[in-house]
C-alpha cells in the first residue's frame, strides 16, 4: 500500500488531494515539524532530504510534489488526472514546475528564511519582498497561465491540486486572493470538491 509522508500546511497537501481524486488506497503519515521529526534519524533513513512530501511505494520512495502527482496520475489512469498526450502533459508539468521552482520559493522566503542565511536580520529582510513577489506570480497565473475554469481549461488535472494548495498560502504572505478573480474562483470551486474536502480533513490544512 502507498504511504504518504506529509505535514500540515505544506505543499504535500497537493499530493493528498491527488491521491483522494484518484481513489487510491494509501496511508497518511503526518510528521511533527515543530518537534523536528523530519530531521530525525528514522525519517532521514527513508528520505535523506528531510522534507515532505515523500511517497513510499512497493518499489521504493518517490519525493517531490511533481513526481508524486505524476506517478499517482499514471498508476490510476481511470481517474484521468493527467492527459495521455505528451504535449499536454508537458504543459501540466511546466505549470507545476513554475509553482515549485518559482512561486513556492518566493513563499519560502517568508517562512523558511533560515535556508538562505543564519543572520536573523537577513532572515527578516528576506520577508520584505514576499508580498510583491507573490503578487507578481499570481498576476501572471491569473492573466496568462490559467486557461479556463481549471488550469488546463475545461478538464480537471493534477495541476489544479497544486494551484489550490499554493493559493491557500496567499493570506499568510499578506496578499489578498480576491485581487485575482479567476484564481479566487478556482480556489472556491476546488474547496467544493469532495476529494479536496477529504484531503483537507485528513491532512490538517
Amino acid at each position: 500500500m502507498l504511504k504518504l509522508y506529509t505535514a500540515p500546511k505544506t505543499c504535500s497537501l497537493a499530493c493528498t488531494i491527488a491521491l483522494e481524486e484518484a481513489g487510491a488506497t494509501y496511508e497518511l503519515v503526518k510528521l511533527d515539524f515543530p518537534a523536528g521529526e523530519q530531521r530525525g534519524a528514522a525519517y532521514l533513513a527513508k528520505n535523506p532530504k528531510g522534507r515532505v512530501p515523500a511517497l513510499e511505494t512497493d518499489k521504493g520512495m518517490i519525493t517531490e510534489v511533481l513526481a508524486i502527482m505524476a506517478f499517482v496520475a499514471q498508476i490510476h489512469p481511470k481517474a484521468q488526472l493527467a492527459p495521455n498526450d505528451p504535449f499536454l502533459f508537458a504543459q501540466i508539468q511546466g505549470f507545476n514546475s513554475y509553482l515549485s521552482s518559482t512561486v513556492h520559493v518566493h513563499h519560502a522566503h517568508n517562512r523558511r528564511g533560515a535556508r538562505w542565511s543564519d543572520d536573523p536580520a537577513v532572515v527578516e529582510a528576506l520577508k520584505i519582498k514576499v508580498p510583491q513577489n507573490m503578487t507578481d506570480c499570481f498576476t501572471l497565473i491569473e492573466n496568462d497561465m490559467l486557461k479556463g475554469p481549471w488550469v488546463m481549461g475545461e478538464k480537471y488535472t493534477i495541476a489544479d491540486a497544486y494551484l489550490f494548495t499554493i493559493a491557500g498560502w496567499l493570506g499568510g504572505d499578506h496578499v489578498d486572493i480576491a485581487k485575482f478573480p479567476r484564481v479566487h474562483d478556482h480556489f472556491k470551486r476546488m474547496g467544493e470538491r469532495p476529494a479536496v474536502q477529504r484531503a483537507l480533513e485528513k491532512h490538517g490544512g
